[in-house]
């Protein structure tokens, strides 16, 4: 007698599959890998070692003392790990500062050239043409009015820049949608609402660009000022380095410096993602 019990098969959506036994596709893990890190780690590595296989020694007929090799480079980074942090932390401290006080007198020469155009637009050129003296000419001028101190250092990082500062800020609050000034006139919004609703906000992509040119020029000017009078910081011993032939040591200097450089400007861009959300390049 046949049963009238009806058997049940698993339906397709249930089916195991040999790949699900495995754990599914073997190289679904390189989805999840960004073309934009990779790339550039794999093309470092390849420049790195290339370096340490001397092909760019023969290339331009360099010798080691004027290229240290990498591995050379990394000896005199351990060898001297505790000095060269505590003169990168010295060094990004002058850079930090400077370029805070540089950003926010620069921001001020803004909101001066925009509510008083006749009278503070001349700033910006005042700015524009101090921006164009070298550094070099800047730092024994700074150190005879500050001395060796950080403080000149950090008066140097401050000239450097102002101008980009005042500059991007400006043009940030000058380039306002003519619409919206309407609207804020329409609602009878006085200058003081207008500055702080529409100007300012409206300036703050072009302030954070100003900020992350800022973030790698105040580097450089840190660096430079201490080449003169300055008993730390990693200028002062890339400078020294040179001067008794300890090539490793120097490019220990440049690569610190680079790697804080890079810290810096990562930062600043954290900061402009969490301050400008609402910004159209911010919402993709």
């Amino acid at each position: 007698m046949e049963s009238n019990t009806v058997r049940e098969f698993p339906s397709s959506n249930n089916v195991i599959t040999p790949d699900a036994d495995r754990g599914g596709d073997p190289w679904k893990f390189l989805k999840w890998l960004n073309p934009g890190f990779v790339l550039p780690l794999l093309a470092g590595a390849l420049f790195l070692l290339l370096w340490e296989l001397q092909i760019f020694h023969r290339i331009f007929d360099l010798k080691k003392y004027q290229l240290p090799l990498p591995s050379a480079i990394a000896e005199a980074m351990r060898d001297n790990l505790s000095l060269l942090l505590s003169y990168t932390g010295y060094t990004l401290t002058e850079a930090v500062l400077g370029m805070l006080i540089g950003s926010g007198c620069g921001f001020l020469i803004a909101l001066a050239a925009t509510a008083w155009p006749r009278w503070g637009g001349g700033s910006l050129t005042m700015v524009a043409a101090l921006n164009a003296v070298p550094i070099v000419a800047l730092a024994p001028i700074m150190n005879l009015w500050f001395g060796d101190g950080i403080g000149s250092r950090a008066a140097i990082v401050t000239a450097t820049t102002m101008a980009a500062m005042a500059i991007n800020a400006y043009k940030g609050m000058a380039a306002v949608d003519p619409l919206a000034l309407d609207l804020m006139h329409s609602y009878a919004a006085g200058k003081r609402a207008v500055f702080r609703h529409l100007r300012i906000q409206n300036s703050l992509p072009y302030v954070f660009t100003a900020l992350k040119i800022n973030a790698t020029a105040s580097m450089i000017g840190a660096i430079v000022g201490e080449f003169f009078f300055s008993s730390r910081g990693l200028g002062y011993l890339l400078s020294n380095s040179i001067k008794v032939a300890k090539m490793p040591l120097g490019w220990s200097c440049i690569v610190l410096a680079a790697v804080a450089g890079v810290i810096f400007y990562l930062v600043v861009e954290r900061l402009e993602k969490v301050f400008i959300k609402w910004h159209p390049s911010r919402r993709t």
